[in-house]
């Protein structure tokens, strides 16, 4: 997208908090299926001739996998017994037996669909994160109180914060209670943090960039030119923020 449409773009981008080329593509797209990311195909195993038998083995009430590999070996199956635990795993949860197995999520996933709002997170994120809290107590528990920090944040009302800590250090985990210490010892600047709209974010962002141009330039130049490029830098910076 050029000229007016580009910018138009990059305003639907920072609106829905998407990158430029994605929302570019679905403005392209003809029709619904363009824009909907194609599962990739089920590769053939030498376990697809017994599913049908797992499957109704399953039915008849045999939901143990070694026992399921023993009779499948039996009928000249040669393959681990983890394919048929892996199998019969969907079984587990109501699903097919052929449901193809779901990667799971990386903690640095499952802390980012945490702290983002959910009115920002994808569907797909919703649904996994949601099966995690209804299976994870402790992560149901932080996931609370990562929202009720963000309300108040969102509405710039520190009133609550005293109840907050008290919270993370009831919480019997280690890592929210030894957070609940930290920020007890700076308290009166966390509340300046909430109720005020200064932060040290710009600061973060400059000290972000001297950190990129020094693994960019290391050995490849002296002061002047680094000094030339950060300031150019921080030029572009307050030009398009």
């Amino acid at each position: 997208m050029g000229g007016a449409g580009g910018r138009i773009g990059h305003a639907a981008a920072r609106r829905l908090g998407l990158n430029r080329r994605t929302v570019g593509k679905y403005a392209r797209a003809a029709t619904w299926q363009e824009c909907v990311r194609r599962a990739p195909s089920r590769r053939p195993t030498s376990l697809d001739p017994y599913l049908e038998y797992l499957r109704q083995r399953w039915e008849e009430g045999e939901h143990t996998a070694t026992v399921l590999h023993q009779e499948i070996v039996a009928k000249g199956y040669r393959g681990h017994y983890q394919r048929v635990k892996m199998a019969i795993a969907p079984l587990r949860r109501g699903l097919p037996i052929d449901t193809p197995r779901e990667r799971s999520p990386s903690p640095r996933q499952v802390a980012r669909w945490i702290t983002t709002a959910p009115s920002r997170r994808s569907l797909h994120a919703t649904e996994v994160l949601r099966r995690l809290l209804e299976h994870c107590p402790e992560l149901a528990l932080t996931y609370d109180l990562v929202r009720q920090f963000a309300a108040m944040l969102h509405a710039g009302d520190a009133t609550l914060l005293t109840g907050w800590l008290e919270q993370l250090e009831a919480s019997r985990l280690p890592a929210l209670a030894s957070l609940a210490t930290a920020l007890r010892e700076d308290q009166p600047a966390v509340v300046q943090g909430i109720t005020t709209p200064f932060n040290s974010g710009v600061n973060e962002g400059r000290i972000t960039d001297l950190k990129l141009q020094k693994r960019i330039m290391a050995g490849r130049a002296g002061v002047p030119l680094l000094r030339h490029r950060v300031i150019l830098m921080a030029h572009l910076r307050r030009r398009y923020p």
